[in-house]
């Protein structure tokens, strides 16, 4: 795989990860029953909800080009590293804990992933 497309997919995969982050924002701005339409509704009509949206329409229109690029076997366990991101990102933006299994969970997720890439260049 070309250095290329794994910075494509890593853009891909930081969209991602940054709709997250947006959708978690605006859930945290408000109070969400989620009880009627009504309330899904409001909740779909956020700034933060729909531009968390708008990043996973555009990561989806990206993640159509890379796999017509990539193998998926490929691709997909790489984006995996959106859990390395959340994780993180998660502990330095939203300040939650960050525990040592976390931690050593983030690291196998980078070890498989590495394996992965790997193998894909044999």
């Amino acid at each position: 795989m070309s250095v290329v497309n794994f910075f494509l997919i890593l853009i891909n995969t930081l969209i991602l990860v940054s709709g997250q982050f947006l959708w978690k924002y605006g859930l945290m701005q408000k109070t969400v029953n989620f009880q009627s339409v009504s309330d899904i509704v409001k909740l779909f009509l956020q700034p933060y909800i729909i531009s968390g949206l708008a990043m996973y329409g555009f990561a989806t229109i990206l993640w159509l080009f890379i796999l017509s690029r990539v193998p998926l076997s490929i691709a997909y366990p790489i984006q995996s590293l959106a859990y390395v991101f959340a994780v993180f990102g998660a502990y330095f933006i939203f300040n939650e804990s960050l525990s040592i299994m976390k931690i050593a969970g983030v690291v196998f997720i980078i070890l498989g992933v590495s394996l992965v890439g790997i193998s894909g260049n044999s």
